[in-house]
């Protein structure tokens, strides 16, 4: 990849860009003991705190930005501006290149609200350079972090009554349950921090925490330590970018599950041949039974083309058509892809079928390992099918998506 350049001053010195932290939480309570923690350790950060709340009327929210600084003689709390309807992050870009453009080696904590789907919306925050200025050219990227108020995050990871819309960064997401929500915040974060005293790693929320992101580093707000990497080390944002899109993609690299510990345990089920839709229709049942979590993509023999995205929370499924396979390298799609998912193509390649392939991971406290798997295999099709061909697997009944036509 090519290296970002440097600014540099009349001197020819190259000049230091500043850093982003970006902040979350499940509570507000939690959120702001995590930004409380990381202003005494860096005293010269300046916090950015923002709320998005939907306006009375018009296709953007209300954007209110407060802004605290301790390193001013007396310390300073004021709002940017009065609270504006816009996008929001173009508002947000627009204030931290002002206040790198007023100092130069600044650290900034960003707090995010609940309302904002993190990943497409900091994919959007950090896009490709519109105009004269980027955000590339003055800040780096520090990991995100998100505190967990273990409680409260326990109840949501449960709840699939209440739904709410967030904003992904080019408008409101359609309703998500609150479970949804809880789930994708935490698999957005780099590292997560447990807003609870005397809970160690590997007990309780922690180990669900582990499971539902198998990436991030794990730990106690108790334990935030100055110097940690996790929490302040600088990233490109070129290979951050990229970090994000991949996971967003239809295909995506699914990680390996943690060991089961606590009675949480994680399971990845993968097959190279399609599932029969009458049949994974009737076997829903058994698979998602005692499922916390699952994310992954399917291969439908009726939709041979298209890419299944598959995501649940509890009882709620979400199956829809996401994407299409990639074709040959070369191809218009295979160019747009990101690196990494076509590295994954170019792993898992077969001359015949490409990169079709079945991938689920499923998360749950004692899922039945043997129930799921054998409910998914035997809708797999068989050798008989297999052979007939995609004339034959069209006109298979789809109660999935018996309101559409395939491809």
């Amino acid at each position: 990849m090519r290296p970002e350049p440097k600014r540099r001053t009349p001197s020819g010195e190259a000049t230091p860009k500043g850093v982003l932290s970006v902040l979350v939480g499940n509570t507000p309570e939690a959120r702001g003991e995590l930004t409380r923690r990381l202003t005494r350790r860096h005293p010269e950060a300046v916090t950015l705190s923002v709320s998005v709340q939907a306006a009375a009327s018009g296709p953007y929210p209300v954007v209110q930005r407060l802004l605290t600084a301790r390193s001013t003689p007396t310390g300073t709390t004021a709002p940017v501006s009065s609270g504006a309807a816009g996008d929001p992050a173009v508002i947000l870009r627009q204030d931290l290149i002002a206040l790198r453009r007023a100092r130069k080696d600044v650290r900034v904590l960003l707090t995010l609200p609940q309302e904002i789907d993190l990943l497409p919306f900091l994919l959007h925050l950090w896009r490709h350079r519109i105009g004269a200025d980027s955000l590339d050219d003055h800040y780096d990227c520090a990991p995100v972090l998100a505190t967990v108020a273990p409680s409260t995050f326990l109840r949501n990871i449960a709840d699939t009554r209440e739904a709410s819309r967030l904003w992904t960064g080019g408008g409101w997401s359609e309703p998500l349950t609150t479970a949804e929500v809880a789930a994708r915040q935490i698999e957005a974060a780099d590292t997560l921090l447990v807003a609870a005293a005397g809970l160690h790693p590997g007990e309780g929320a922690t180990t669900l925490l582990h499971h539902l992101n198998p990436r991030a580093h794990v730990t106690t707000l108790r334990d935030l330590a100055a110097g940690d990497t996790a929490l302040t080390g600088r990233r490109s944002p070129a290979d951050t970018r990229e970090t994000w899109g991949a996971s967003l993609e239809a295909v995506a690299l699914i990680p390996p599950p943690p060991d089961a510990r606590s009675g949480v345990s994680s399971l990845v089920w993968r097959a190279r041949r399609p599932l029969h839709p009458g049949r994974l229709a009737d076997a829903l049942g058994d698979v998602t039974l005692g499922v916390l979590r699952s994310r992954g993509h399917l291969w439908l023999a009726n939709r041979p083309d298209a890419v299944i995205h598959w995501r649940s929370t509890g009882p709620h499924l979400d199956v829809r058509e996401s994407d299409h396979w990639l074709d040959e390298s070369g191809s218009r799609a295979w160019e747009a892809a990101s690196a990494q998912r076509r590295t994954l193509a170019d792993w898992l390649w077969d001359d015949h079928y490409g990169e079709r392939r079945n991938e689920i991971r499923f998360t749950g406290p004692g899922l039945d390992i043997g129930r799921i798997t054998g409910a998914l295999d035997a809708a797999l099709v068989t050798d008989a099918e297999l052979s007939q061909g995609r004339s034959a697997w069209s006109g298979w009944h789809d109660p999935l998506f018996q309101h559409t036509q395939p491809d």
